[in-house]
C-alpha cells in the first residue's frame, strides 16, 4: 500500500500541482519535475531527467494541438526547430550519461534559476492587483484637475472626456483596419508609443528558407539542453524565435511546443533503451497534469498573475538551491 502511494498516487498529486501552475502561468513542467523527481522521490540524476523528458512529450502534444486549432502557432517553423532539436537531443542524453550526477544537476539548477529570474522579471512588469493603470489620473482634463469645480462636475467632465477618447479610438481603429492591407510594410506604433516589431508575416505562409534554417539552428541548441537536463527547451526557443526570426509573441509559445514534442522523442527513445525512465511515475505525472491544467485555466481570472509568478519564481529558486545543496552532500 505504501509503495503504491509513493510510486503512483504521490506523482499524480504532484502532476495536478504542475498542471495548475501550467494552466495559470503557461510554463513547461520540466523545471518543476526534475527537482521533484530528484529530491522528493530520490531518483538518480539520469532517471530524474529521463522521466521528466518522457512526461514532457504528451503534455507538449496536448498543448500543441490546442495551439494548432487556435491558429496561435507556426507549424512549419515548429517542425523545423523540432527536427533540428531531434538531431542533438540524443547527444544531450549521451553527454548526460558521461557526466557525473552533480554536473547534470548543476546544469539543471542553472536552467531552473534562469527560468526563475525570467519569472520575476515578468512579475515585476505587471501591476499589483487593484493598482490603477499608469497615467490613468493624468487622462482626465488638466483644467478639470486644477479647477475648484465640485466633484460631480469633475466626474461629468471625466466621463465626457473618456467618451470622446473611446470614440476617437474607434475611429482610429477603423481607419487602421481600412488601410492595413496597403500599409503592412509600414512600421506601426504600439499602445506605448514604441515601434512595433515587424513580424515576417502574419499568416506565416511565406517564411523564407533562411528563417526556417534559423529555426532549425535554434532547435539544435534546445535539443542539446533538453536531452542533457530533461527540460523541453522552450525557455531557449521562445526568446530566440522572437529576437532572431521576429515572430509575434502570441505565436512563439505554440510554435515552441510543436518543436518540443518532436525534439524530445529521440532522447526519450534513447533513455528508454538504456532503461533510465520511471514509466509509472511519468505516466502518473501526466495523468495528474490533465485535470490540473483544467483547474489552472479556470483560476486564471480569479488569481492575480503577478502574485503567482512571484510565488512560483521563489519556488524555482528554492528548488535550484536545494538541487545544488543535495549534490554537495548537505542533505546526506
Amino acid at each position: 500500500m505504501v509503495e503504491v502511494l509513493v510510486h503512483f498516487v504521490a506523482p499524480a498529486l504532484v502532476g495536478v500541482l504542475i498542471g495548475i501552475a501550467s494552466g495559470l502561468l503557461g510554463i513547461g513542467g520540466g523545471t518543476v519535475m526534475v527537482p521533484i523527481f530528484r529530491l522528493a522521490f530520490g531518483m538518480s540524476a539520469t532517471m530524474s531527467t529521463a522521466t521528466s523528458l518522457f512526461a514532457i512529450i504528451p503534455t507538449s502534444i496536448s498543448g500543441a494541438i490546442s495551439h494548432v486549432k487556435g491558429k496561435t502557432c507556426i507549424p512549419a517553423l515548429g517542425i523545423a526547430a523540432g527536427l533540428g532539436g531531434a538531431c542533438l537531443s540524443p547527444v544531450g542524453v549521451w553527454l548526460a550519461q558521461l557526466s557525473p550526477d552533480w554536473l547534470v544537476m548543476l546544469a539543471a539548477a542553472l536552467i531552473i534559476g534562469y527560468s526563475a529570474i525570467n519569472m520575476f522579471k515578468k512579475a515585476f512588469k505587471l501591476r499589483p492587483a487593484g493598482q490603477p493603470a499608469e497615467g490613468a489620473d493624468a487622462a482626465a482634463s488638466p483644467s478639470t484637475q486644477s479647477s475648484g469645480a465640485p466633484e460631480g462636475s469633475r466626474t461629468e467632465v471625466r466621463v465626457a472626456s473618456a467618451t470622446a477618447r473611446i470614440s476617437g479610438t474607434g475611429e482610429t481603429l477603423a481607419d487602421s483596419s481600412a488601410t492595413s492591407d496597403s500599409s503592412s510594410a509600414t512600421p506601426s506604433l504600439t499602445s506605448l508609443g514604441e515601434p512595433a516589431v515587424s513580424a515576417p508575416t502574419a499568416d506565416d505562409s511565406s517564411l523564407s528558407r533562411k528563417q526556417l534554417l534559423q529555426g532549425a539552428a535554434i532547435g539544435l541548441v534546445a535539443g542539446l539542453a533538453s536531452g542533457y537536463v530533461g527540460v523541453g527547451g522552450g525557455f531557449i526557443m521562445v526568446p530566440l524565435m522572437l529576437s532572431i526570426i521576429g515572430i509575434p509573441m502570441r505565436k512563439a509559445s505554440g510554435t515552441s511546443l510543436i518543436a518540443v514534442m518532436i525534439l524530445a522523442i529521440p532522447g526519450v527513445i534513447e533513455q528508454g533503451i538504456i532503461r533510465n525512465i520511471n514509466y509509472l511515475a511519468g505516466i502518473a505525472i501526466v495523468i495528474g497534469t490533465i485535470p490540473g491544467a483544467v483547474i489552472g485555466a479556470r483560476l486564471v481570472t480569479k488569481v492575480p498573475e503577478r502574485t503567482l509568478r512571484l510565488l512560483f519564481g521563489c519556488f524555482l529558486i528554492v528548488a535550484a538551491v536545494m538541487l545544488v545543496l543535495n549534490e554537495v552532500g548537505i542533505f546526506g
